[in-house]
């Protein structure tokens, strides 16, 4: 059944839907209708079933069109259910994915429907940085358009550092010596956790150290073993040693340690600010964020890790025409503004409006040359080599020790699957 209007997140519709009208009553910028059509969509992602509602409302007005949702809260459910669906006569109209090998392995099976022409024209109207179009290339073409895009930086409880004096640090002997104040003052400096995101300092410490050994290990040209690895798992062993960390194992969600002051910062991806203020946590006033000063003062650009996962369309889907209609619509700033705001998170459009005033001016500073966009570790990796790495992590940061073990193992299943890639 399509999207339909819900009252709880009425008011961000409604001022969505502002955005949204122009060209006459009942007819938008695409030609829109009173009786919209459906396009049919499957995600993963079944608790933002509000927020695709929201953009879906815009996409009547506007597009013509709205979105038939189905969600699934089981990830391997939801991948297995997506296989299937290509052998049957419903395949998917709009679907989201992953990028990396998992979109390689259906495009190798022709199951996709390209967008280049979609992306050349998103790129030559300023609505995405030409940059990001590499991450959903597979030979010469493009496949699927960006579903969100999301920066990683470093939240911050405003309260804790006014309290101790520390302004947001412009580098990172800035940000250590700001860590070495909160723990002589009986603060805990860093969020940590031993479940899925144990890759988070791992990347960062990385990225902002040599970025091209960070891009060199996702395409197997480096080795988890090679010293500029060993001396980054030292250095993080170093800060956990110090005391720089909180507990990995407190299941108690980041947002709720932020306001609580368990913590007194998070690396956490932007869709952290949506989160916190469903907290009550109020932007600009209880909490702030800044990026990740490089740990490598002499890097030419400021490192900045992003993530992105595209929303596709089925080579053969019965209405693959109006389904890649929809996923160039999706590009638009006014899709675009309607989306970052119903998630309290950035869009990869420079020109979305969005209300946060931070994460609006990261928006615009992020497409600029003074940052290299570095994909996110859990992207960039290959699925089985991931899968052991985030054990290893896990392993490290909860029971911290030589780092040469855990590299040792990572590497193993590294050989082993590029061995396999020919």
């Amino acid at each position: 059944m399509r999207l339909r209007y819900s009252a709880t997140v009425a008011g961000l519709a409604a001022s969505a839907l502002v955005l949204a009208a122009c060209g006459g009553e009942g007819e938008g910028e695409y030609g829109g209708s009173e009786a919209p059509g459906t396009v049919s969509f499957y995600t993963d992602k079944a608790a933002w079933e509000p927020q695709f509602l929201q953009v879906s409302d815009v996409s009547e007005h506007s597009l013509g069109l709205g979105l038939e949702f189905t969600g699934y809260s089981d990830a391997e459910q939801y991948n297995a259910f997506i296989k299937q669906s290509f052998r049957t006569d419903e395949k998917p109209e709009l679907f989201t994915w992953h990028t990396g090998s998992q979109l390689e392995e259906l495009v190798a099976e022709d199951l996709v429907a390209p967008t280049t022409d979609i992306w050349q024209q998103a790129i030559d109207d300023g609505n995405v940085p030409a940059e990001l179009r590499k991450n959903f290339t597979v030979g010469e073409e493009q496949y699927c358009v960006p579903m969100n895009a999301a920066y990683w930086v470093m939240y911050y409880n405003k309260k804790i550092f006014a309290e101790h004096g520390i302004k947001e640090p412009k580098t990172w002997d800035q940000l250590m010596n700001a860590a070495d104040t909160l723990v002589a003052a009986g603060e805990t400096p860093f969020y940590e956790t031993n479940i899925l995101f144990s890759f988070v300092w791992f990347q960062t410490l990385l990225a902002g150290t040599d970025p091209e050994l960070y891009q060199a290990l996702s395409t197997g040209e480096a080795s988890y073993t090679d010293q500029g690895v060993v001396d980054v798992m030292n250095r993080w062993r170093k800060m956990l040693d110090a005391g720089y960390f909180g507990d990995p194992g407190d299941q108690t969600p980041p947002q709720e340690q932020l306001k609580a002051g368990t913590v007194s910062m998070i690396n956490f991806g932007t869709f952290l600010s949506g989160q916190l203020n469903s907290v009550d946590m109020v932007a600009g006033e209880d909490y702030g964020f800044f990026t990740i000063p490089n740990v490598n003062p002499d890097l030419g650009k400021q490192s900045l890790i992003f993530e992105t996962s595209p929303i596709c369309t089925a080579k053969d889907a019965e209405n693959k025409d109006t389904a890649l209609q929809y996923a160039s619509w999706w590009f638009t700033e006014e899709a675009q503004t309607a989306w970052a705001n119903a998630r309290g998170d950035v869009s990869f459009n420079p020109k979305a409006l969005i209300n946060d005033e931070e994460l609006a001016t990261l928006n615009e500073e992020a497409g600029t040359d003074g940052y290299q966009l570095l994909e996110r570790y859990f992207e960039a990796t290959p699925q089985p080599i991931l899968t052991v790495a985030l054990d290893e992590f896990s392993a490290f940061v909860t029971n911290p020790g030589d780092p040469m073990p855990h590299l040792e193992t990572i590497q193993a299943e590294a050989e082993a699957y590029w061995s396999e890639q020919g």
